[in-house]
């Protein structure tokens, strides 16, 4: 790669880094090639961005950053977790991979700024996503109005009901 190419490389991944609001560094090693294209595939389809790159090129691109302080742990076979949505959803796939797999390891994160160590992505991990608390906000929301909906509408159904009883009563004494 020559010195263009470097730099073009920093300048998109530096841009990349700035958005990111989560960005985990995990150790790649030893995967084979149709292991690396399932991870890849599955952080895709969540819109996460999955790059092993060269470290002195990611520590370069980090500096301005929020991924500054990781610099430092660019060391050896490096992988870059970037998510620019949602904080949870890298944490979880990467636990959902590392299940079953002893060669992929978590590094570090940077999760809205805030430097976290494996231990913490781990925990981030088990909390809901986004999607699941936006459904959990909505429920609350909504049982309040589905209660008094229901209230607003009982005087009504039992002035119904004792009118048609009134009705059958009076129809069988005649």
């Amino acid at each position: 790669m020559n010195r263009t190419e470097k730099e073009q490389v920093i300048g998109e991944l530096h841009e990349k880094m700035a958005k990111a609001k989560t960005a985990i560094v995990a150790e790649p090693r030893n995967l084979d090639v149709a292991t690396v294209t399932e991870l890849r595939r599955k952080l895709r389809d969540a819109k996460v961005e999955y790059r092993v790159v060269k470290n002195t090129l990611a520590a370069r691109a980090a500096k301005g950053t929020s991924l500054e302080p990781l610099a430092e742990k660019f060391v050896g076979p490096t992988a870059i977790v970037m998510s620019y949505d949602d904080v949870v959803v890298p944490a979880k796939l990467l636990a959902e991979f590392m299940k079953d797999r002893e060669n992929f390891a978590i590094r570090t994160a940077v999760v809205e700024g805030k430097v976290i160590d494996a231990k913490g992505v781990q925990a981030l991990a088990k909390m809901p996503g986004l999607q699941e608390l936006r459904a959990q906000l909505a429920m609350m929301i909504n049982q309040p109005a589905t209660k008094l909906a229901r209230v607003i509408g009982t005087p009504g159904q039992q002035l119904a009901q004792v009118i048609a009883a009134r009705r059958d009563q009076l129809e069988k004494s005649q």
